[in-house]
């Protein structure tokens, strides 16, 4: 079995490109903190790289941002390849099946809206006024639909 569950922030904007054969793919960095604290007290960050192919890898790129929280679920990669000097370089990435935008809408950016959501008419609107208990009307248990 090869599962991977990762639960972290952005480490900068998600990169999208396409194959030789027009399929997309996009890459980003994901910080991890770790579960327990060190000798020091503090918790230490793993950075994994993530691979997002096709149209969820175009979602990420259009929607995730730096700093963006995202969850990640995908199986772990082990690759290698030779630099220009002819060194063999590892890699170890993780190929995402799901990810989950967990950053709430408008909480990122300069214009306190996430870049490339646009709000809605109804999210535009001023939110109604919320009734107090003693406001409330009673509901008649024959209209309830369940």
């Amino acid at each position: 079995m090869n599962k991977a569950i990762l639960v972290g922030n952005l480490t900068h904007d998600p990169e999208l490109s396409q194959t030789n054969s027009g399929i997309s793919v996009c890459k980003f960095s994901l910080a991890v903190q770790r579960r327990y604290q060190n000798a020091e007290g503090s918790r230490e960050t793993d950075f994994f790289n993530i691979i997002v192919w096709r149209a969820q890898g175009e979602n990420c790129h259009k929607y995730l941002r730096k700093g963006n929280k995202a969850g990640v679920v995908g199986s772990i990669q082990n690759r290698s390849y030779e630099d220009k000097d002819g060194n063999k370089r590892y890699v170890t990435e993780i190929v995402a099946d799901e990810v989950e935008f967990l950053t709430p809408r408008g909480s990122m950016g300069d214009s306190g809206q996430d870049a490339g959501f646009e709000p809605d008419r109804e999210q535009r609107a001023k939110p109604a006024a919320r009734k107090t208990v003693a406001q409330l009307e009673p509901v008649e248990d024959d209209d309830l639909p369940f």
